[in-house]
C-alpha cells in the first residue's frame, strides 16, 4: 500500500498514513473510536521528501498494514517545529475539512487578493493561534510575522487566514453585527478602534484562541509562508461552493 506524508496544522505535525487525503481527512476529523470531532487543515507532501529534521524514514517503516490486512491511519513522525522545516516549492493543494469530515482541496494561486477593507482580523493557526486585529493585509502581515527585522515578534513560517468583519471592517464603533457569528463582539469592537486610535498595527483579541472557526468567515483564504515564500490558497467564491461543493458547504455551515 502507498504511504502518504501529510503536513497537518490543525493541529501542526508530520504524519505518514495509508489514506489518500480524502480518507484521511474522514478518520483525521471524525475518527473512529477516541477522536473527538473538529476541523482539520492539511497538505500531502512530496513521498520522497526528506529533512535532517525528520525521522522520515523509520516513520514509514513503521506505516505498515494491520495484521487483518487494514491500512495504517496514522504515524506521527513529528509534532514540534515542522511548519519552518517544510519547503513551499512544490505544494500545490491544501485539503480544508469540516468537523463532520468532508475534505474540500484548495489549488494554490499566485494571485493574490487586492482589497481595501480597512481593517482586518486573522486567526493564525500554525506554529503559534492568537486571533489578532491588524491595520494590515495580508501580505504586509506575512511580511512582518517572517521577515521584518525591526520586528520584536518573528516566526519562522506561518499559516493564518482572513476573516470576515463587515461593516466592522470600515465602522467598528457602530457598524452593524449583521451575521457575524462571533461571541467576542465587545472585545473584537474594543480591539478594532484602538487600531483608529492608536499607534499601533496589530493588536490581540485571544492570545489562547481556538483555531476553528465558521469556515463561512473566511474572506479570502489560507495563507502558508516562511522566510522566502508565500503560498496562497484562495477560497471559492459562495455561489461557487453551492453550486460545485454543496455537501462541503452544508457541512461547513452546521
Amino acid at each position: 500500500m502507498t504511504v502518504h506524508l501529510y503536513l497537518s496544522l490543525i493541529p501542526e505535525a508530520l504524519i505518514a498514513s495509508m489514506y489518500p487525503p480524502e480518507e484521511f481527512g474522514v478518520y483525521y476529523t471524525v475518527g473512529y473510536s477516541k477522536k473527538q470531532r473538529g476541523q482539520a487543515m492539511f497538505i500531502e507532501l512530496d513521498p520522497d521528501f526528506r529533512h535532517d529534521f525528520f525521522r522520515i524514514d523509520e516513520g514509514i517503516a513503521r506505516c505498515v498494514p494491520h495484521e487483518d490486512g487494514r491500512p495504517k491511519k496514522s504515524v506521527y513522525i513529528a509534532t514540534y517545529r515542522v511548519l519552518e522545516h517544510i519547503p513551499l516549492t512544490n505544494i500545490d493543494t491544501l485539503y480544508l475539512v469540516t468537523k463532520f469530515g468532508e475534505t474540500l482541496p484548495l489549488k494554490r494561486s499566485n494571485a493574490f487578493p487586492k482589497d481595501d477593507a480597512g481593517l482586518y482580523m486573522y486567526q493564525e493557526i500554525a506554529p503559534v493561534s492568537p486571533l489578532v486585529v491588524s491595520t494590515l493585509d495580508p501580505l504586509s502581515l506575512y511580511e512582518f510575522l517572517t521577515q521584518d527585522p525591526d520586528s520584536m515578534i518573528h516566526l519562522p513560517a506561518v499559516c493564518f487566514v482572513d476573516l470576515r468583519l463587515g461593516e466592522l471592517a470600515k465602522n467598528p464603533e457602530y457598524g452593524s453585527i449583521g451575521d457575524l457569528p462571533y461571541d467576542y463582539i465587545h472585545q473584537l469592537r474594543e480591539g478594532l478602534v484602538e487600531l483608529q486610535t492608536k499607534p499601533v498595527h496589530t493588536k490581540m483579541i485571544d492570545r489562547t484562541h481556538t483555531v476553528e472557526y465558521p469556515y463561512r468567515m473566511i474572506s479570502n483564504g489560507v495563507y502558508l509562508g516562511n522566510t522566502s515564500e508565500l503560498a496562497y490558497f484562495p477560497l471559492p467564491s459562495r455561489d461557487d461552493l453551492r453550486k460545485n461543493h454543496p455537501r462541503w458547504w452544508r457541512s461547513a455551515n452546521q
